[in-house]
């Protein structure tokens, strides 16, 4: 082969990566199943699903498109709640292990300072010793 691998370790790594991308579509799938049970069955809001979503451990940021969603969703009474709600809890478990999550609601509290309703400041003035102690956080992964 022309990457120096043997057909049988070629077989080997496309099998792996299909196997990957079968996870990866199953997980999606099943979390659209979850999401979709949890807005027919609780009261639930589509703006609390994205919200959650956003503000998750994955390790990519939210997008513009959701960004933009969970700001024009907050200025929506209910669904304000929902979202500080939701925003004040990741900010509040921040650690230097899972801080992802706490990151993320960075990210989307900056996007409703500028974008969402004007007592988005005064809701997270609480927030701001939480948010100093992340001020120093460096994240270093395996590779170094």
């Amino acid at each position: 082969s022309m990457l120096g691998f043997s057909n049988t370790q070629n077989i080997s790594i496309m099998r792996s990566n299909s196997f990957l991308e079968f996870r990866k579509q199953a997980y999606f799938y099943i979390k659209e199943k979850i999401n979709t049970a949890r807005l027919a069955l609780t009261d639930v809001t589509p703006a609390q699903l994205l919200t959650e979503d956003a503000t998750n451990d994955n390790p990519w940021a939210p997008d513009p498109r959701t960004l933009a969603l969970i700001s024009r969703s907050a200025f929506e009474v209910d669904d304000y709640w929902r979202i500080a709600d939701i925003l004040h809890h990741r900010l509040s478990e921040f650690d230097r292990i899972h801080w992802r999550a706490s990151y993320n609601a960075l990210i989307v509290l900056e996007h409703l300072l500028t974008h969402g309703p004007k007592s988005v400041a005064n809701e997270f003035q609480s927030e701001v010793p939480a948010i100093k102690a992340m001020e120093n956080f460096q994240h270093v992964d395996e590779k170094g």
